[in-house]
């Protein structure tokens, strides 16, 4: 319903901020990390929003960048997890790093997040990797290049192609992205990162 809020910061609380967009001043919950990075109240700034709507709810969430929207919105797709939980989260992981701790079965990670536990944890990477599969089943078995250049890279591009498929992308996306970046040299997360970058710049 909303995309986005482009507007002035006029408020920098604790857990939200009040973006002055034509007139209107909406209050917008965002991460930790999001807030940090915002800068100083008067300056102009954008984020990526998701209007989480229940029975006697009604709240605006937002973000610096798409991926994180993204990572949002999976979160809150899985059972028992709120966007108070989401938030934590993204503030303590980034996109790459958390659909990592996902692909490779990293609970602990998730953890350290303020309010998240360990059957929390594992129900998130139960969760999103069953996402995987369906998204893998229901993909062509059509081949091409670009799938062909990751598979000889070996299972460092096929971890990277798993986290990307974490954060939303189709294996197509991830796969012609990944085949891109992806050096010898590098470990999955630098992969994901620099994948991210490319994709981001379209």
């Amino acid at each position: 319903m909303i995309a986005y809020i482009k507007g002035s910061l006029e408020v920098k609380a604790n857990e939200f901020v009040i973006i002055e967009a034509n007139g209107i001043g909406y209050k917008v919950f965002v991460p930790f990390s999001t807030m940090q990075n915002l800068g100083k109240e008067g300056i102009n700034v954008k984020l990526f929003t998701y209007l989480y709507i229940r029975e006697d709810v009604m709240n605006l969430f937002g973000f610096l960048t798409q991926d994180e929207l993204g990572m949002f919105e999976l979160l809150i797709s899985v059972s028992g997890v709120g966007p108070k939980a989401a938030l934590s989260i993204i503030s303590s992981l980034s996109p790459s790093a958390f659909a990592l701790a996902v692909i490779t079965d990293d609970a602990k990670k998730l953890t350290k997040a303020q309010g998240v536990g360990a059957k929390t944890a594992q129900r998130i990477i139960l969760e999103l990797k069953d996402k995987i599969k369906n998204e893998q089943l229901s993909y062509s078995s059509g081949r091409n290049i670009d799938q062909e250049r990751t598979e000889e890279n070996g299972s460092v591009a096929s971890e990277a192609i798993s986290a990307l498929m974490v954060l939303g992308y189709s294996q197509a996306e991830a796969a012609k992205a990944v085949a891109d970046v992806c050096d010898d040299n590098m470990d999955v997360e630098a992969v994901v990162k620099n994948a991210l970058k490319k994709m981001l710049k379209k």
